[in-house]
């Protein structure tokens, strides 16, 4: 069977970030080549870049918006059920405009059901983790786990496509998880009880988005990238809300007013924005420096909880970034022969 992804990260390709989103970048996977483009016009460039950059700092504020919605006691299956709630119109705004473009063949029976089945896996399943653990972990600690879906999927296509890991991987694998552990360690016996519980959590929901990222190569080369994040998104959205109903009554819905103005906030800063800007960025100046752009993520999710959240931030947290980030970009941007 051919692989669906031919190298790990190594196309543009729908709601990758870096955001997690996820859920970790939206809307692109980044390229491995090494051409950064030299013949852009400085306007153009410039113009990319920011949309990038600042796609990723929106992206980065949703750990930071989830930790301040738990200060009102709202449970994760509320908060998750209100931000598609005011981020579904947008989805649905999507899915039809893409379905009205001129020249657009129909998505077969197959492709849809792998579509939704992707969504719900890599979006539903994904975000909700992030959402539960995110009661036990800082915001930055969050994102810096969530930072690590590239490296899952470097492992995931050596189990299930057969790509061969080579030195740039494995360089990159022991950075990366070296980064990881000095985070993890310094932050042991000093946060919440349960920060192990919460840490796992986050992390098997950036391997969740890695299973969707490995899974929808194809799809996404058949149907159109905005179609397949329409309908993606779309389904998530269906079963965050359907979620709800039935583990929760509508008297859950009594809740402060921050709460709704967060999830709003969520919804369109931290979800539908940055799909949209790193969508045009992908645009202007290609998946490289996108790509490239995505490693201040965790950095800027570490500063936006310690202006907003009073999170520490030691020098052992600094270093563990560094070398997660660094990791990822050696995993994005080594050139091999």
């Amino acid at each position: 069977m051919a692989p669906l992804l031919p190298s790990p990260l190594h196309e543009t390709h729908p709601l990758s970030q870096p955001s997690a989103a996820s859920e970790a970048t939206p809307l692109n996977q980044p390229s491995l080549q090494p051409s950064l483009q030299p013949s852009l016009p400085p306007a153009r460039l410039f113009a990319g870049v920011a949309l990038a950059v600042l796609g990723v700092m929106a992206f980065s504020l949703r750990p930071v918006i989830i930790k301040l919605a738990y200060r009102y006691d709202v449970d994760p299956v509320t908060l998750i059920m209100l931000r598609m709630v005011f981020s579904l119109p947008f989805f649905l705004a999507m899915a039809a405009w893409s379905g009205t473009r001129g020249g657009r063949s129909r998505v077969s029976g197959r492709d849809f059901a792998l579509t939704v089945g992707l969504g719900i896996t890599g979006y539903y399943a994904a975000s909700f983790c992030d959402f539960l653990g995110l009661r036990y972990v800082s915001a930055g600690m969050g994102r810096l786990l969530l930072f690590l879906y590239p490296t899952i999927v470097v492992v995931l296509s050596a189990l299930f496509l057969g790509k061969r890991i080579g030195l740039r991987e494995v360089v990159a694998l022991v950075v990366s998880y070296v980064g990881v552990a000095l985070v993890v360690w310094s932050e042991v016996g000093t946060g919440h009880p349960d920060f192990m519980t919460g840490a796992g959590l986050v992390f098997l929901g950036a391997f969740l988005y890695s299973v969707y990222l490995v899974g929808s190569s194809r799809v996404v080369q058949r149907i159109g990238s905005m179609r397949f994040t329409a309908y993606a998104m779309t389904a998530a959205s269906l079963c965050c809300i359907a979620q709800f109903l039935v583990l929760r009554p509508l008297s859950a819905l009594d809740l402060p007013m921050p709460v709704y103005g967060l999830s709003a906030l969520m919804a369109v800063a931290s979800t539908v924005l940055p799909v949209l800007m790193t969508a045009e960025a992908l645009r202007r100046v290609g998946p490289n420096l996108v790509a490239m752009s995505g490693a201040i993520g965790p950095v800027s999710a570490a500063v936006f909880g310690y202006l907003a959240l009073a999170e520490p931030m030691g020098w052992l947290q600094v270093v563990g970034a560094a070398l997660t980030v660094a990791g990822v970009m050696i995993i994005t941007l080594w050139k091999t022969p």
